[in-house]
């Protein structure tokens, strides 16, 4: 892997970073679970990956997401978002909004269906980088836009709305866990001769008994299997939970079912790592220069969510998903005779459905909370959902 050099910036926060990971390192008694280091190389305020001033995002960062590829993705949310508004207050929660396109293709739709009238559209942000980069973004639109948009730094209490969630999920801390002949083994990290080293220690209670449950289904783990387990979502969704009135939630994210997760010939997990668009597996590799990803497991997600006392509504793939919502509608709006815009507009839609780029591999999960299960179904877009209490979803 060919390594740009780092910059005067990047130099120093990598000292920084380094000696925030030696300082833990060394109070936790000489290693920390790995979820605890992807917490800090990810979240710790101003040197973690999320919260540093580097470019993330689009063709200059180290990755592209959907809203980027075609704002047909945002559209097709404001579709949906504006049927709920029929039962909803005209509210939207969005974690983390990346740099606010999604936002702004939502709110451009929505006033195409529904004009003069305004949504308090609301974005919880824990980077302040990406904060302003989100009012750069609303700073090119009509001055309407950036009225209608605010940030928290928590979920309101009491919200009733819209909540939505793109590519959040999978930047969650896990724990990466390995099975042997002895038992469940956690993969830690430590320091040797002032570098950054992994290492393979017994796993703690938490872990071993999440472990165990997926091998009451899928049976013992060969020796030698090695996956991640997000033991960080149930609490997030008992919190989420406990704050929302009356809500759907939409996450979107890249990921698997349980089954498909912890299949046999998946012995090694899903992290990956992305540095300037080049994906790799080395996850001490400039740490909080570089993102770290774990696929979500869609069966574990729905099951937290139901604990927490949220209603399952659906789960299918992106490309139904936005196929449901009206994907083909809306691309007949475009004029068949400018055939340029039209082939780039196709171009980053077949981006968006097609099987073999994200169509298959990104999924949508619904939940709700207050008698939202009827609203869903008057979705346009509920119907490309694979029914609740069929084996979907693991």
């Amino acid at each position: 892997m060919n390594l740009p050099d780092l910059s005067i910036e990047e130099v120093a926060q990598q000292q920084a970073m380094g000696e925030l990971l030696e300082q833990e390192i060394r109070e936790a008694g000489g290693a920390i679970p790995f979820d605890r280091y992807m917490e800090l190389v990810l979240y710790a305020p101003g040197l973690g990956y999320y919260v540093s001033g580097a470019h993330k995002f689009g063709p200059g960062g180290d990755f592209v997401t959907a809203p980027e590829i075609s704002p047909y993705f945002g559209y097709c949310l404001g579709r949906q978002c504006a049927q709920a508004f029929g039962e909803l207050p005209r509210e939207i929660l969005e974690f983390g909004a990346g740099t606010g396109v999604m936002a702004m293709q939502i709110l451009r739709e929505l006033e195409r269906l529904q004009p003069d009238q305004p949504v308090r559209y609301r974005i919880l942000e824990v980077s302040p980088e990406l904060r302003q980069r989100q009012r750069e973004t609303f700073m090119d639109c009509p001055p309407h836009y950036l009225e209608q948009v605010s940030w928290v730094d928590e979920v309101p209490q009491d919200f009733s709305g819209v909540v939505l969630a793109n590519e959040v999920l999978d930047a969650m801390p896990v724990h990466v866990f390995r099975r042997t002949g002895k038992g469940v083994e956690e993969l830690k990290v430590s320091l040797e001769r002032g570098h950054l080293k992994l290492d393979w220690s017994k796993a703690g209670a938490s872990l071993k008994a999440r472990v165990k449950a997926i091998e009451s289904w899928r049976g013992e783990l060969p020796e030698g299997y090695v996956s991640e387990v997000n033991l960080r979502m149930a609490p997030w969704l008992e919190m989420l939970a406990s704050r929302l009135d009356r809500s759907l939630m939409l996450f979107m994210d890249y990921g698997y079912t349980a089954r498909e997760y912890y299949h046999p010939e998946r012995s090694m997990g899903t992290l990956i790592c992305h540095y300037r668009h080049q994906a790799h597996e080395d996850v001490l590799l400039r740490p909080g220069l570089q993102d770290i990803t774990a696929n979500v497991d869609f069966s574990a997600l729905r099951d937290a969510a139901l604990d927490a006392g949220l209603d399952f509504l659906g789960f299918t793939t992106q490309a139904r998903f936005l196929l449901g919502s009206g994907l083909d509608e809306m691309l007949g709006r475009l004029d068949p005779d400018d055939v340029e815009t039209h082939m780039q507009v196709m171009q980053g839609v077949k981006q968006l459905i097609m099987p073999d780029a994200m169509g298959e591999r990104f999924k949508v999960i619904a939940f709700g909370k207050g008698d939202a299960e009827g609203l869903f179904r008057t979705f346009s877009g509920s119907g490309m959902f694979f029914p609740v209490g069929t084996d979907a979803v693991g």
